[in-house]
């Protein structure tokens, strides 16, 4: 059973205000272009106005319902899509300014930042053998110098994911799902990077592999310092896993804070939803907790309501709420929401 830390059980070191901020998103928008008529042409708007940080060395989760945002926001941080707007900055340097007109080249990041997809299969050529795939990544970026140094640093990545070095010889169908995410992952760290994306890596695994896979992951970060920013729909695997929770909803950030402060104390109303479906182990607790059910659907990102997003399906929404869309303010230390109801 993945259970959620309590500020004590994790960081260990130095305080989170005194740590190093790797990752920094200001007003981040992406649209995709979609046709809808011989002239006209309108735009998903899949992120809009996020803004948040990352410490060096921790873990952000990344929560939602499915098609918020999430995986949109995970890849264009690290500039897989091409921002429509906004900032980023990378370890003090600005990558990305649309009003500067600044897009730095990536490809010397690459090494420096990599993500984890969502479904290990089909992340991994099936034509290519395993010691193959993860030796692409150090071909590119000219990490081995010869075939034998190549060659032990393929069987060192297998080893510090958990398989086998005789693995390297095998394809992806030979393996399981468990173990074709270690390979991903093993592919991810062959590089050394500082900064993972990891987009719902466990999603597509059983139950029973998901602790491991997510085990492994927090040895690695203790191991080599790791950035983590960790997407998944599952509060209950975020809350493990993560320093702070950032919860999306229909490409806004409505709520960001520390993973214990946000699961025990939420504000905004999506958030309480969210927390109220998570299982508890207790039969009785779980029989003595309502559950907040939303009502209706989430609005296409096409064409998304005017004011909050959230308004169309929020038991308390108001007037304002469907004229003003509310900004992320801190309603407590270290905990921000975006809703009309805590900005008086």
């Amino acid at each position: 059973m993945l259970a959620a830390h309590t500020p004590d059980e994790r960081g260990g070191g130095e305080p989170v205000s005194d740590k190093k901020k790797l990752v920094e998103v200001e007003n981040l928008r992406k649209y995709f272009p979609v046709k809808s008529g011989l002239m006209k042409k309108n735009y998903v708007q899949a992120v809009e106005d996020a803004s948040f940080y990352i410490y060096k060395g921790e873990t952000l989760g990344l929560v939602g319902e499915s098609g918020c945002g999430k995986t949109t926001l995970g890849r264009s941080v690290i500039r897989l899509h091409e921002p429509t707007s906004g900032k980023i900055v990378y370890d003090g340097t600005p990558i990305y300014d649309s009003k500067e007109g600044i897009a730095v080249p990536m490809f010397d990041y690459r090494r420096r930042m990599q993500l984890i997809f969502q479904d290990p299969s089909a992340s991994l050529d099936p034509r290519m053998t395993v010691g193959e795939i993860i030796g692409e990544a150090l071909d590119i970026h000219k990490i081995a110098t010869n075939k034998g140094e190549r060659q032990e640093r393929i069987r060192y990545l297998l080893d510090e994911v958990g398989l086998n070095t005789e693995h390297a010889n095998r394809f992806p169908h030979e393996f399981s799902g468990g173990q074709q995410q270690r390979i991903g992952i093993a592919r991810a760290m062959a590089v050394e990077p500082e900064f993972i994306v990891c987009d719902e890596p466990i999603s597509a695994l059983d139950v029973s592999i998901q602790s491991q896979v997510v085990n492994m992951m927090e040895d690695l970060q203790q191991e080599k310092g790791l950035t983590y920013l960790f997407i998944a729909h599952d509060l209950s695997v975020v809350r493990h896993i993560s320093d702070r929770i950032g919860v999306m909803y229909l490409g806004f950030i409505v709520e960001l804070a520390e993973s214990y402060e946000l699961c025990k104390k939420p504000v905004h109303p999506y958030t309480k939803s969210l927390i109220s479906a998570v299982p508890l182990p207790d039969p009785e607790l779980s029989k003595s907790r309502t559950r907040i059910t939303l009502e209706g659907d989430i609005p296409s990102p096409i064409n998304p309501p005017s004011g909050c997003r959230f308004h169309t399906r929020c038991p308390y929404a108001k007037e304002r709420c469907k004229e003003e869309v509310p900004a992320l303010r801190e309603c407590s230390p270290g905990h921000y929401v975006a809703c009309h109801l805590y900005d008086q």
